[in-house]
């Protein structure tokens, strides 16, 4: 059974979605039930929360958060539909365990795995073609950040990595500067404004749905850092990496959202 969709696409409607990479056991499952019992009514109608753990508790979690309005994404998939790919898990597979988002292109598979924009783009298009949501992830370098060049390499990857055609329900973008990610260190607002305005504009080039399409900062987000970003011009949402791990954390990022409404 498919999990609950994620549907409205305005990036007006912030989405929180958390990134558990490689951790969590069966009995991680405990932090999910937490994390639905947290999303109240006045917390649902202000933000969407999306997880993405790993595949071995996939289909677990998209039972447990079924009709929660929560939803279940995975970390990445193979831009086959099938085949002789050992270890590998198609978008179709995916969908089928549940997930209706997958993460693509996050700077670890890039780094570690050698992932190229080509590469990345046929994820994009494969995900499209299961009915899933694209995360598609985009950040420099501590030397491409320092050379001054941050702009234009998270511009290349945005043109090489989002195929024509992307559209506001099925394309979202997360930037996440590689020298942010786990070493607790953030960019400045001014400075994430300046980068998810190219990437909007950029996307702009590609599709012409680029104001609706929703862009998340991710990097060491946390509860004590997170009320500026998320509140900067063009920040639409987060990708949260370690502090997802705990429904604690992972509901005091996204109730930032629920006190901005009460302030307004």
């Amino acid at each position: 059974m498919r999990n609950t969709e994620i549907t409205m696409p305005a990036a007006s409607r912030p989405l929180v979605a958390g990134n558990w990479k490689m951790n969590g056991m069966r009995h991680a499952g405990a932090e999910l039930l937490a994390m639905v019992e947290g999303y109240d009514s006045a917390l649902a109608a202000r933000v969407d929360l999306l997880v993405c753990p790993p595949a071995t508790l996939l289909a677990q979690f998209a039972a447990t958060a079924a009709e929660t309005g929560i939803a279940i994404g995975a970390q990445d998939c193979h831009s086959a539909t099938a085949g002789a790919f050992t270890g590998d898990l198609s978008a179709e597979m995916l969908a089928d365990a549940g997930a209706s988002h997958v993460i693509v292109g996050h700077s670890e598979r890039r780094t570690l795995h050698q992932e190229s924009d080509a590469l990345v783009k046929a994820k994009v298009e494969a995900a499209w073609r299961a009915g899933l949501v694209a995360i598609v992830c985009v950040g420099e370098s501590e030397a491409e950040r320092r050379s001054g060049a941050a702009l234009e390499v998270v511009a290349a990857q945005i043109r090489g990595s989002v195929p024509q055609g992307a559209r506001g329900d099925r394309l979202i973008v997360a930037y996440e500067p590689i020298w942010a990610i786990g070493t607790g260190l953030v960019p400045t607002v001014a400075d994430v404004e300046d980068m998810h305005g190219t990437i909007r504009r950029v996307l702009g080039e590609v599709s012409g749905e680029a104001a609706a399409m929703r862009l998340l900062y991710g990097g060491s987000v946390k509860p004590e850092n997170c009320d500026a970003l998320l509140s900067a011009r063009d920040v639409d949402g987060a990708l949260v990496g370690g502090a997802s791990l705990k429904a604690a954390d992972f509901l005091a990022i996204a109730n930032i959202y629920r006190q901005h409404a009460l302030s307004a």
